[in-house]
């Protein structure tokens, strides 16, 4: 991971930092950025979002626990909400996740949101040990399995959870965490393909969609599948947040824009080498470009790779703007499709500016 990272020109840390946008009836935005998960700097980390006026934190499962950091953010914190963008479901199995989310959510006083993702089944093989098979039916089961270990506790009824791939049964009083006032986390779910995305709205609270989206691709493919899965489950649209990671490239003047713009072609492009993610580019009619990408990532010419995301492309994939355009063009890519963004201001912005764009997202202006 360290040597690919290095190979595409990503800093990991930065991608994580993320504005997250949940339009309710007024407009009203929330601001949300990731916490460096190190857990020496989590809580210096997690005061200054919160001293920026961020709503909201999150951690990612990359090199590092996602969930140890956001007890430290709970402690040194009192308002901001803590989440996993995201947390990998399959590593672990319900009861686990439960007693996880059962316990951060006490401790943060009803901040935490469950993020959880199925990564690949290389990964779950390989990497975690860990079986792996029909991916979206387990994920509906994992979640209806926690929600039904979360009510067996809060309820104190008998657990009775039994489906195709886990089952619990069993359940005695010594094993059954103190009450908390707080509810049961939210949860959201990763989706990149259609199966996933309509169980999002059969289930999930949430929606993580992918960084490689356009407006029209949320527009046109995202929202409608969305909207089958709620559909059968006999939800509305609002029962269902959707966030969606968003590329940005700005800078205080056109040199800093032009210089931002080069490391994010580059990741664009890795993106756009997927095969899994080729359905995007064929929305937009660029569906031979993914091939020539594929072939120039196996030889790993990420240079080469990056100049062939021009600028219509990079239009279509990024907010480009300068500082003082770029809360109302964010507003108007989201507006009515969006409810949550993830979006990462770059270093060179400085500490004043930031709490400024925070303070406008959050307020409409």
């Amino acid at each position: 991971m360290g040597t690919l990272a290095k190979a595409r020109n990503v800093d990991l840390t930065e991608l994580l930092t993320v504005a997250s946008f949940d339009m309710g009836a007024e407009g009203g935005l929330k601001v949300d950025a990731a916490v460096v998960s190190r857990l020496a700097k989590v809580p210096d980390g997690a005061r200054t979002l919160e001293r920026r006026g961020y709503d909201g934190c999150w951690t990612a499962e990359v090199s590092h626990d996602p969930f140890l950091p956001l007890t430290l953010a709970a402690e040194h914190t009192s308002t901001i909400e803590l989440g996993t963008s995201i947390a990998v479901a399959f590593a672990r199995n319900p009861m686990t996740m439960a007693q996880i989310g059962w316990d951060l959510q006490d401790y943060s006083r009803g901040r935490f949101i469950l993020g959880l993702g199925s990564q690949i089944k290389p990964h779950i093989e390989k990497r975690f040990s860990m079986p792996w098979s029909k991916p979206v039916a387990r994920m509906h089961e994992f979640v209806l399995a926690m929600r039904e270990i979360w009510s067996c506790w809060r309820e104190d009824t008998p657990l009775q959870f039994e489906g195709e791939f886990y089952t619990h049964k069993l359940m005695t009083p010594m094993f059954v965490p103190p009450p908390h006032p707080h509810g049961d986390p939210k949860v959201f779910v990763a989706a990149v393909g259609d199966r996933m995305t309509e169980m999002c709205g059969e289930v999930a609270d949430g929606l993580l969609a992918h960084a490689f989206s356009t407006q029209r691709y949320v527009r046109e493919v995202t929202l409608p599948t969305l909207s089958r899965g709620l559909e059968r489950a006999g939800r509305l649209r609002g029962d269902v947040e959707v966030s969606s990671p968003l590329f940005v490239v700005t800078g205080r003047d056109e040199a800093e824009v032009r210089a931002a713009a080069a490391p994010t072609r580059k990741q664009i492009a890795f993106y756009a080498s997927t095969p899994a993610y080729r359905k995007v580019l064929e929305l937009h009619g660029w569906g031979d470009l993914q091939t020539e990408l594929h072939r120039l990532s196996r030889e790993g010419d990420w240079d080469t790779m990056g100049s062939l995301i021009d600028d219509t492309m990079l239009d279509e994939f990024a907010v480009v703007a300068p500082v003082d355009e770029l809360v109302k063009k964010i507003r108007t890519r989201c507006q009515g499709l969006i409810d949550r963004i993830l979006v990462g201001f770059p270093p060179t912005i400085d500490e004043a500016t930031v709490v400024s764009l925070v303070s406008d997202l959050r307020s409409g202006a």
